[in-house]
């Protein structure tokens, strides 16, 4: 049985934090590791704790969840970030993935939505709703290149890396691109690594958003 996720929640609202945690607490093979209700508070937390997940609040008193995500990550790479919003626009999405959340969902989402998040999330997956997808890798698309590699780097991928980086650009999981493509999830994930070695990118997005602006892939419709 694989190890608990141990999850962080950042949000300086109380009722919703404690509503939350108690959500939590009782879910199997998650790991409730506590709440902080700002930035500072859980960039220590996190230095001290390494949680899995952070489900972050990006409307914090002080440095905001946009920057708090940012730094958490420069600060522990290996946790992934879950930005938790009531406003979902494409603008803030993306501003979140460019902060290096690994995707978002809105506070109205139905709790099964929430927490097969998580369990994405933890699993390396980019978390962004599939209706949202197209709207959000334009924005990407449209800003400087967030890496030097460019159309160059992406003709070094080889015939089934690059069929993973399409099947990741039109949001497919891990476990979906394993099925289709006749291979284990081990062996995407071998792939997913091999990928972002060669494009010098550190996350999924960055390897998407490369593969849209160059016309590789295209985002698939809701």
């Amino acid at each position: 049985m694989p190890p608990p996720i141990r999850v962080l929640v950042v949000d300086d609202h109380e009722m919703f934090s404690a509503a939350l945690a108690l959500l939590l607490e009782r879910q199997p093979g998650l790991d409730l590791l506590g709440s902080a209700s700002d930035a500072e508070e859980a960039l220590r937390r996190c230095r001290a704790e390494s949680p899995d997940v952070v489900l972050m609040d990006l409307e914090l008193p002080g440095m905001d969840g946009i920057e708090a995500t940012r730094r958490i990550r420069q600060a522990c790479p290996a946790t992934k970030v879950v930005v938790l919003s009531a406003e979902s626009s494409a603008d803030l999405v993306a501003n979140a993935l460019a902060a290096g959340a690994c995707g978002y969902v809105p506070k109205a989402e139905p709790v099964e939505d929430l927490l097969a998040a998580i369990r994405r999330a933890a699993s390396g997956e980019i978390v962004v709703r599939a209706k949202d997808l197209p709207q959000v890798l334009e924005v990407l698309r449209s800003r400087p290149a967030p890496a030097p590699a460019g159309a160059r780097a992406l003709r070094h991928l080889t015939a089934r890396e690059t069929e993973v980086l399409r099947a990741l650009a039109v949001g497919d999981s891990t476990a979906g691109i394993a099925e289709r493509l006749g291979i284990s999830p081990m062996t995407v994930q071998s792939h997913v690594k091999n990928i972002l070695a060669k494009l010098r990118v550190h996350s999924k997005i960055e390897a998407v958003t490369l593969a849209w602006r160059h016309g590789l892939a295209a985002a698939r419709s809701a």
